[in-house]
């Protein structure tokens, strides 16, 4: 088995043990096989760190509650950055004893903590698969529970989210009403 299978392999593993269900499977591994079948699609040359980066976005993502977190803002944001060191930490241990290198080590985690997005290729290259994902999986779901204003507030944080060729390719594969394709053509913040 190759390390890369052996990697994915040890991330599915854990996210199977997610007591959350969506379609009857743990949540956190079907989040994981979307992000993959995403990342493969949009960027069928990915490295293999971007690929093991896409399967553990969402690693262990019930262990940390939203709960255990202040409400508010603050307590969002500190929940969301102590989930993408988890994420970061577990995926780097699992790329280690899969045998990969440091450099490739380093580029998951930065991906995981989002370091450089806009900067960095590979960082962007993963949040073009999450938002992706978003848009495809759970968008729906979410514009349903929402009134429009919340909407069109989320579409428009996702568009800033993406790359320039990223907010084109979603123009052209969702049929988007006016007011949320417009979030997608206007530049990136």
């Amino acid at each position: 088995m190759t390390r890369l299978q052996t990697s994915l392999d040890a991330i599915d593993t854990a996210n199977a043990k997610d007591p959350k269900l969506d379609n009857g499977q743990p949540e956190s591994l079907l989040y994981g096989q979307r992000m993959t079948e995403e990342c493969n699609r949009i960027f069928p040359n990915a490295s293999e760190a971007l690929q093991i980066a896409s399967r553990g976005q969402h690693i262990e993502r019930w262990v940390l509650k939203r709960a255990d977190y202040p409400e508010g803002r603050a307590g969002y944001l500190k929940w969301r950055r102590d989930l993408g060191t988890h994420h970061a930490t577990r995926v780097c241990e699992i790329m280690t004893e899969a045998g990969y290198d440091e450099d490739d080590v380093t580029a998951a985690g930065a991906m995981l903590r989002k370091e450089g997005i806009k900067r960095n290729d590979q960082v962007q290259a993963l949040e073009d698969v999450i938002c992706f994902v978003f848009i495809k999986h759970y968008f729906a779901p979410f514009a349903a529970k929402h009134s429009p204003e919340k909407v069109l507030s989320i579409v428009v944080k996702t568009a800033r989210k993406m790359s320039a060729d990223a907010r084109s390719r979603a123009l052209r594969e969702f049929d988007l009403p006016d007011d949320l394709a417009a979030a997608f053509e206007a530049p990136a913040a």
